[in-house]
């Protein structure tokens, strides 16, 4: 089986955000692995030792994002891609789709391509059903389990999943290919092990530009025009004392419909 985990580079979570110039800014914030991403790799590892094969990480990014590709590679992905154009300077979620499907089909003969459920940075959380859209294949979202049925002449190989809804749970099933989302009790993502830092510290990620995938940079649907922070509010507090309970709570009655806020 051949399985493709579909990550991204974004800020750390402890990263604050603020507006310039109308326009998002992280500051200096490190980046790392999505962090839901990291549950998409072990969703593909989980599937790779049941049923054999390989995983690959699939990444769109700068060139830095080659150090979230060398986190999954050290988690036990097997080879990594990354796509990277500097014509790339402005991508919605119908872009990155149409990127995704198109670096998907050029990797080739892939059965299963994994997404986590959202991103930190943007939590759209609609680039995988989109992608899936792309490609024409089901999609899969919101997996807590996945189990593949072993696949014969007359039937092809099939997956289920068990879906984590706020209702509850549901069990769906699809022909294979087919796209998943996955949620956080898909299992822990583990750690990278010693073998597979030094294995990923030596790695060559390839880099494929746009014309690599047969693509232009597609034009933002979805575009953010301006950022305006809140206003900053002044609030002031009065601490009301009293000799006795019933003191403070006398005042603070009056004060209230002094204030009319009753």
């Amino acid at each position: 089986m051949k399985i493709i985990a579909c990550i991204k580079q974004v800020p750390d979570s402890e990263a604050k955000v603020k507006a310039e110039n109308g326009q998002v800014s992280w500051g200096d914030a490190p980046l790392v692995i999505n962090p839901f991403d990291e549950y998409a790799v072990e969703g593909a590892l989980q599937q790779k030792e049941a049923s054999g094969g390989t995983v690959t990480a699939l990444c769109i990014g700068p060139e830095s994002a080659k150090e979230a590709l060398k986190h999954a590679l050290a988690m036990g992905a097997d080879d990594a891609v990354l796509v990277s154009d500097p014509a790339l300077t402005s991508l919605d979620t119908v872009g990155a789709a149409r990127l995704l499907a198109a670096a998907i089909n050029k990797i080739g003969g892939a059965d299963m391509v994994v997404f986590g459920r959202q991103t930190l940075d943007d939590g759209s959380g609609i680039t995988a059903a989109q992608t899936a859209r792309v490609l024409g294949w089901p999609m899969l979202g919101l997996a807590g389990q996945i189990k593949v049925a072993d696949g014969s002449a007359s039937s092809p190989q099939g997956i289920q999943v068990e879906r984590v809804i706020e209702e509850g749970r549901q069990i769906v099933s699809a022909k294979l290919p087919a796209v998943i989302s996955v949620v956080q009790s898909i299992g822990e993502p583990r750690y990278p092990s010693f073998m597979g830092i030094r294995k990923a510290s030596k790695a060559v990620i390839p880099v494929w530009p746009l014309s690599d995938i047969g693509l232009s940079a597609p034009a933002p649907i979805t575009s953010r025009l301006e950022l305006v922070t809140p206003p900053s509010r002044n609030v002031t507090c009065e601490i009301i004392t009293g000799e006795s309970p019933a003191e403070i709570a006398d005042k603070l009655a009056d004060k209230i419909l002094a204030e009319k806020v009753l």
